[in-house]
């Protein structure tokens, strides 16, 4: 696993988000990038801070309409073509 600032696994999370709500398959796919307590914690945060929002029991959605997704450094646009 490459090592991610806490800034970048925030918007691998985001992205991932984005490309898939479930959150099953949330996890599935972001477990080969980083570990199930990263990707846990950094669902937590942003959903505290409303950057994320949970609809229903297993759908996670971005919160678009209060926060933008942020942009998409270059290092980062590869790992989220690959999910």
């Amino acid at each position: 696993m490459t090592d991610y600032s806490i800034n970048e696994k925030m918007i691998l999370v985001q992205y991932a988000i984005k490309k898939y709500e479930n959150e099953a398959v949330l996890l599935e796919k972001l477990k080969s990038i980083l570990s199930e307590k990263d990707i846990q914690r950094n669902i937590d945060t942003l959903i505290g801070t409303q950057k994320v929002r949970r609809i229903g029991p297993e759908v996670l959605q971005n919160n678009e309409s209060h926060t933008e997704l942020p942009d998409l450094p270059d290092n980062l646009k590869q790992v989220i073509e690959q999910l």
